[in-house]
């Protein structure tokens, strides 16, 4: 959807603008401040903060309590200080280990069950061996956490202010003075929370998003040559920046700790579950020793998790098993899904279709952004445009042909403009009182594209039971979704605070896109000499304006419960102003003293929004399409967000540099459990290319969620516009459904165990440090290798292939093994609309033999298997086979595929039927045999390829749901 930060010069025109106060900075040797009348005065310095002291202890079998007393007079810095506090250690498993801090009082805002369900206490005890053991000095109060196998080392975390550099430090950034370190106590006030960590020197993080980060994907730790890091999490709408806050909030990193001297590696997670603004610094101090974490957050209290792993995907599992696992996904989802903010009418959709069908470009899911609606209104469909009877003869020619609609729901509701006007979302909503409301009791109004618009308040206790009836009647007028896309839900507002309060109603019009133009192009398309077009080729002359292949690239620019008018508090200005890029914590989003049901306000529930409309959404979904799996794709997210949707990473650019920083969006989002993530593919923002789109196309059909999508007015960008992008989407397309069963059985181990689907190559090889950096390449689950061009004008790309040549790397189209470089990088040809695909050694994939034109074509054809030996003659793999759509999901049936020995053995457990056959067996890596047998029998209909050492077994029609062997000797 279109960004806020692309429209404000228009939409500051068209509503009244309330800005709130930016708040006063931390700063080196401040006064006492006073933040207005009714409040407090605050030092603004925590210098002189006296921390705690422990006392009350009490030991259990599954932890320990005791309680935490101000250790002096109370330094009041951004907030004011809370006497007592009680902690609780709980040794969750035996891998985590639960730290939580709250005041004694239990005032402070705690994210509520009802939201974010956590893990009951242990019934066993893991006290005498948990992989991670919980020191404390008892005054002043600090923590260390250290791995039981290793006491020695360096702790994975520690607030100890001697392991920490001195203070003070002075501001990293001069022009910033809340950049300085003042000193490093424990600090817990009713709006400032403060607590840091010494981190090993140059250590490697990877999390604490959502951000795109100029970094990498490795975090700037302050080290070498690095600036250091602030990432703070307040949602906002923002076409995607760099090294900003923007849609979601993810307070959880892994650490990849590298031993120098014993050439090993592991990996530990930390997980603060707060949802209040916050700001997450990542610093080395000048002539440090060590590099540090400290969390600086307005409001909430201290609920640590602390996960051991010692391996990457296990600290992601770990972190999945306290937020919640993954959804299940249908298996449809894994389609081609094509969406534009420009299908004007019915007509457009149909004609798109049959347009993608001529060019034999497999679509399985066919989008409507916000053109459906009538005049931008929720759950309508425009009676001219998309008349109800014909979108529903629409969708059920496309589920006629087993392919599905997804439609957009924005979060903002419109208001009634009149008394003749009639819109039954909205008065339905007040009639059962769901819209959030100012501190007043009066509905809440921001603006968004209807005009005025109330929002959901998710705690409402009749949210559910009107959202479902929204979608159900939206179904009935010819609806007939299959999924549904949530955005704007950070929540996003064209005004700041109730900027419809009082206002004339009528007044404010519908937003009108007419005359919109677009003129940016990627980097090296000239569009003033080539004109609008984005050809690679004009008259057969090359239209890249680059001189050479490399891209140029140019950073975007870069509480308690309580009523809204609590007092002693400031809710729309806290003291410590965290680094939210657009300023004001009100700005183009909701009020922080807007209130919700039970007296929750904005300011303590505003980073959670997102996740409370994907799980209220979720939920009416499985009432409204009973026994199917819900397919949603969100905007912003928080912890658990995953068990309820997945992600699509917002509104990117047409750009070659936008190509490359979608791999780390990948990744970072299977740290968070929302596996099903990907980027608008070509660009969202500004206008693609013929070059760009080809190469995006094939880099997006390796990642889980597989969506075209751009910006109104902009140069289409569909898949069959160009004929060298068409074939490179059937070529990538085929490759990946053909990968199907090894996707689905990756994302069922995400959802029963919290495994990764996609991986950074490190989690597979931890002890190769030249990997840590490495975000141009990644792995599908352990197995797939992907290596995708990302610069203009290429026809050859660099790659690194793990394993230091221990690893047989086979090409995934020819079978033929690469001849690697050990421990760097590798050129390979990449001629246009190919893209580098290899596969590991001692691995074994179950494939569908036939793509066909969707999801379900292919799933009715016959399976193939392709067994990748290592040298010496193993192989391995998995495979989970269900319906693919049932929820919750029924009978299954898992495949186990092991090869040694010259032997290849199938192994099939479970209760589900697989009705289609193997037919194909290719062992990659064998001596030419002089025979070949399947159970026990000859096998005539076998092939050899010298060059490739490839054993192919045709026509095989081997029962899944029984035990095979296959042999050649």
């Amino acid at each position: 959807m279109f960004s806020l930060l692309l429209l404000l010069g228009v939409l500051y025109t068209l509503a009244p603008t309330v800005w709130g106060d930016f708040s006063q900075r931390a700063t080196l040797g401040n006064k006492l401040a006073s933040n207005g009348p009714g409040t407090p005065s605050y030092s603004m310095n925590v210098t002189d903060c006296p921390g705690y002291t422990l006392g009350s202890l009490h030991e259990s079998d599954i932890g320990l309590t005791a309680q935490l007393t101000l250790a002096g007079p109370a330094c009041n810095a951004f907030g004011r200080d809370i006497s007592n506090l009680t902690i609780e250690v709980t040794y969750q498993s035996q891998s985590t280990l639960h730290v939580k801090i709250y005041d004694t009082a239990d005032q402070q805002f705690t994210i509520p069950e009802s939201v974010i369900e956590r893990p009951a206490a242990p019934t066993t005890s893991y006290t005498g061996n948990s992989d991670l053991l919980f020191n404390f000095d008892a005054a002043p109060f600090a923590f260390w956490v250290t791995r039981r196998s290793d006491p020695g080392a360096m702790p994975l975390f520690d607030t100890r202010t001697s392991s920490l550099p001195p203070t003070p430090i002075p501001p990293f950034n001069a022009s910033d003075p809340s950049t300085a370190f003042d000193g490093f106590p424990l600090v817990f006030e009713d709006q400032y929370l403060q607590v840091a960590s010494a981190l090993p020197y140059g250590t490697n993080i990877y999390g604490l998003g959502e951000v795109i980060a100029s970094s990498g994907f490795r975090r700037d730790i302050g080290t070498d040559g690095g600036v250091g890091t602030i990432q703070t999490h307040w949602a906002r709408d923002v076409a995607d920046p760099i090294d900003q806050n923007m849609y979601g909030s993810h307070p959880i990193y892994v650490e990849h700790r590298y031993n120098a001297t014993t050439g090993k590696a592991s990996a530990s997670g930390v997980l603060l579950l707060n949802a209040a603004g916050s700001d997450i610094f990542l610093q080395t101090p000048p002539n440090s020793k060590v590099s540090l974490i400290e969390y600086r957050l307005i409001g909430g209290i201290m609920d640590f998790y602390f996960f051991s792993g010692p391996s990457d995907a296990e600290v992601i599992a770990q972190y999945g098993s306290v937020i919640g696992y993954p959804m299940w996904q249908p298996a449809w989802g894994f389609g081609f899904h094509l969406c534009r903010w420009g299908y004007n009418n019915v007509s457009d959709d149909i004609e798109n279709v049959a347009q993608m069908r001529a060019a034999g470009i497999p679509l399985e899911v066919q989008w409507n952004d916000i053109d459906l609606y009538h005049a931008y209104r929720d759950f309508t469909t425009d009676p001219v445009r998309f008349p109800g009877d014909e979108l529903r003869a629409f969708i059920r020619d496309l589920a006629a042909n087993n392919q599905h609609y997804i439609p957009i729901t924005d979060v903002g509701i419109a208001i009634t403009v009149n008394s003749t006007d009639i819109y039954d979302p909205f008065t339905r909503g007040v009639e059962e009182d769901v819209w959030i409301k100012n501190p007043d009791g009066s509905l809440y109004l921001g603006q968004v594209w209807p005009g005025y618009t109330v929002y959901p308040d998710w705690f409402s206790e009749n949210i559910l039971s009107v959202w479902t009836e929204a979608l159900r009647n939206w179904t009935e007028i010819g609806v007939e979704f299959s999924g549904i896309w949530l955005d704007m839900n950070e929540p996003s507002s064209f005004c700041s605070d109730s900027c419809g309060t009082g206002a004339n109603y009528s007044a404010l019009a519908p937003m009108n896109m007419a005359g919109t133009v677009v003129t940016g192009y990627p980097e090296c398309y000239n569009e003033t000499k080539w004109g609008p077009s984005g050809n690679m080729t004009i008259n057969g002359t090359s239209t890249n304006s680059c001189t050479t292949s490399s891209t140029t690239t140019t950073a975007v620019v870069k509480r308690g419960v309580g009523a809204g008018g609590e007092k002693g508090v400031n809710l729309n200005s806290p003291p410590y102003a965290i680094h939210n890029a657009i300023g004001s914590l009100n700005r183009n989003t909701m009020a922080t003293n807007a209130t919700h049901s039970g007296g929750y306000v904005e300011l303590d529930v505003h980073n959670m929004f997102g996740l409370m409309e994907e799980k209220t959404t979720h939920l009416a979904i499985q009432s409204v399409i009973p026994g199917k799996r819900p397919f949603l794709i969100s905007r912003s997210t928080f912890p658990s967000a995953g068990k309820w949707t997945g992600h699509w990473l917002g509104d990117n650019y047409s750009k070659w540099q936008y190509l490359y920083l979608n791999i780390q969006g990948v990744l970072q989002f299977q740290i968070y459990q929302i596996p099903m993530v990907g980027a608008d593919t070509c660009g969202f923002n500004d206008n693609t290319d013929e070059e760009l789109c080809n190469r995006w196309m094939q880099l997006s059909a390796f990642v889980p969620f597989y969506r075209n999508h751009n910006t109104y007015a902009a140069l289409p960008q569909e898949p069959y516009r160009w004929e060298s992008v068409a074939n490179a989407s059937r070529i990538a397309i085929a490759a990946r459904y053909s990968l199907l069963p090894y996707w689905y059985t990756l994302f069922a181990n995400s959802s029963m165990a919290g495994l990764p689907p996609v991986r950074a190559l490190f989690y597979e090889f931890p002890d190769e440090p030249e990997l840590f950096t490495v975000d141009t390449q990644w792995l599908v689950g352990s197995d797939i290798l992907v290596t995708p061009v990302l610069t203009p004008g290429a026809t050859t790309v660099d790659g690194i292939f793990p394993g230091r040549g221990s690893v047989i790397w086979r090409d995934w189209y020819t079978h033929a093994a690469v001849n690697a470089t050990s421990g760097g990088n590798t050129t390979l040809d990449a001629p246009i609309s190919y893209i580098n695909v290899h596969i590991r050694d001692n691995s074994a994939l179950l494939l569908h033999q036939e793509p066909g034109y969707t999801i379900y074509e292919t799933r009715e054809g016959p399976y193939s298997l392709l067994v990748s030996l290592n040298a010496a003659g193993t192989a391995f793999g998995t495979a989970y086979v269900d319906d693919g759509i049932s929820f919750p999901p029924g009978p299954s049936r898992s495949l186990t595929f092991q090869a040694a020995k010259g032997t290849l053995k199938i192994e099939s457990k479970g209760e589900y039927t697989i009705l289609q056959k193997l037919e194909t067996i290719t062992v990659l890596g064998v001596q030419k045999p002089s025979q070949v047998s399947l159970q026990g029998s000859p096998v005539k209909g076998w092939t050899y390829k010298e060059a490739t050492e490839e054993l192919v077994v045709s026509n095989t029609s081997v029962n899944l749901d029984g035990q095979t062997t296959l042999a050649w000797k």
